[in-house]
């Protein structure tokens, strides 16, 4: 009779050890599809800026600087690598977007144009997708953070080696401000 209840204590054991890495495993992985999903999203604005940029370069010749700040900063921003240095590198971008459309709203003519419209409004559509996936991410990595650390899970979590991800945050205090506009 002991050891029945000995074998079925170690069974139950097994079976909520299994569990818990097997819910690590999944939770890692979530978190590795939410940071494709961001990559996704950020190759389509990475695509769409140098169309926009060759759109405008013949209404906007005074802005030269914020132009080239756009193609500077998107090369940053595609070259980084992990969500720290890519976070960094993206709220450059997202600055130096800000001002460009600031900057666009002393071009009438510039916002009548057809196509610039069109790449706008898919500008416009991706940085809310890029919203949406940033959040989603930290989202997945808060769930996947607080497995690794909380107990029993974070015993399994030490025994394979699981470590905390990095969330997706803005260092750049410029890109928490409200930019300014002045005509």
């Amino acid at each position: 009779m002991g050891v029945i209840i000995t074998l079925a204590i170690i069974a139950i054991l097994v079976i909520l050890l299994v569990g818990m890495y097997n819910s690590l495993i999944r939770l890692r992985n979530q978190v590795k599809n939410a940071w494709a999903q961001i990559d996704v999203q950020l190759k389509r604005r990475y695509d769409l800026i140098p169309n926009l940029i060759e759109t405008v370069k013949g209404y906007m010749k005074h802005e030269k600087e914020t132009l080239e700040n756009i193609t500077r900063f998107r090369a940053q921003a595609m070259e980084a690598t992990g969500v720290a240095d890519r976070a960094k590198a993206e709220g450059m971008l997202s600055s130096a977007l800000g001002q460009f459309k600031i900057a666009v709203e002393n071009y009438p003519d510039l916002k009548a144009n057809q196509n610039f419209l069109a790449l706008q409004e898919e500008l416009t559509s991706t940085e809310n997708k890029i919203s949406f996936s940033r959040q989603n991410y930290n989202d997945q990595v808060l769930f996947y953070n607080n497995k690794i650390q909380m107990f029993p899970s974070n015993i399994i979590a030490g025994m394979f080696g699981f470590k905390e991800e990095v969330f997706f945050e803005i260092e750049d205090k410029t890109e928490r401000e409200v930019p300014k506009v002045s005509f």
